[in-house]
Parts: C-alpha cells; sequence; structure tokens
C-alpha cells in the first residue's frame, strides 16, 4: 500500500464523478478534518482528532475516510511566509509517507499559509469566545484549505473546457 502523491491536475483527471475528498489540517497536537460535498464545490467542517499517536491517529482518520467514502485527502502544507518549506512542511511530508501503512488515499498539498490565521480572525468577529474558537478552529482551518483546494479544481476544469459558444460564464 503507498499514499501517491499528486497534483491537482492529476487528482482532478482521476476524479471519479461524485467522489468526496477530505481536506486536513494537521496540528502538533489535533488533526482537523473538512469533507466535500459530492459535487466538490463546498468543504464543511466534520471533526476534530485530538493527537494521540500516529497509529492510533491515522486509524480513525481512516476510519473516517472509509465511513464518508473518501477518494483523496487535501493536506494542508504549512509553507513559510516566503514560499519555502521548513521543519512544519518536513513533518506534513513524514506524516504522509508513514500514512502509507494505514491508508491507501492518494493526497494533494494545499498551501495553508494563514488559514488558521482567516479563520480565527472570522470567528472572533462572530463574536465567539476562546472556548468556542479552540473548539472549532482546527475543523475550520482544515475546511479552508479543502474549500481552497476545491476553487482551484472549479477554476481548472473551467480552462480545461470552455463553456459553449454563447453560453455565459
Amino acid at each position: 500500500m503507498a499514499t501517491e502523491i499528486l497534483s491537482l491536475e492529476t487528482l482532478l483527471d482521476r476524479l471519479p464523478r461524485h467522489a468526496r475528498l477530505f481536506g486536513l489540517d494537521l496540528g502538533t497536537k489535533t488533526i482537523g478534518i473538512a469533507m466535500s460535498d459530492v459535487e466538490r464545490r463546498i468543504a464543511s467542517p466534520l471533526e476534530t482528532i485530538r493527537r494521540e499517536k500516529f497509529s492510533i491517529d491515522v486509524q480513525k482518520l481512516g476510519a473516517l475516510a472509509t465511513a464518508h467514502d473518501i477518494f483523496a485527502l487535501v493536506i494542508g502544507l504549512p509553507l513559510n511566509m516566503d514560499g519555502t518549506e521548513g521543519p512544519r512542511s518536513q513533518a506534513t511530508r513524514g506524516f504522509v509517507r508513514n500514512l502509507s501503512t494505514y491508508v491507501a488515499l492518494p493526497v494533494i498539498f494545499q498551501d495553508e499559509r494563514l488559514s488558521t490565521a482567516a479563520v480565527t480572525r472570522t470567528l472572533i468577529e462572530q463574536d465567539a469566545s476562546r472556548a468556542k474558537r479552540a473548539q472549532v478552529v482546527d475543523k475550520m482551518a482544515a475546511a479552508y484549505i479543502l474549500q481552497s483546494a476545491l476553487d482551484r479544481m472549479e477554476r481548472l476544469s473551467r480552462e480545461k473546457s470552455p463553456p459553449p459558444m454563447g453560453e455565459e460564464l
């Protein structure tokens, strides 16, 4: 069993019609999980796994992926602000390398710079308490990451097959 790391374009070419995707925000203490709808237009926060031991964490992840019939994982890649990869990016890549022992799903990486900050800012604007923010920020960050990938997929699909003449975008 091997986890295959794909480009977004390659994933698009392989996606079955109503395949769902998971978005993951990998933190040191938690894993935020979001799920797409079957049309892959909307990412919704699903769950937060409190990190225990790698094998336990990925077994939980695998069970959720199986239960929701997930085709692939969109994993947030924590790049530095200048676009380079640092220790957190390397830890994410290590997680994916080790994942293949437990879960055989294709993976794409999605730039996650500022995802948690954007979600936190939105929650503060909604006057969510600190306790409420702590409870939901990881799965909402996963939804933010997944939605970014879904939006990119939509743009790529439109570029590949423009609408027929006379139809509006």
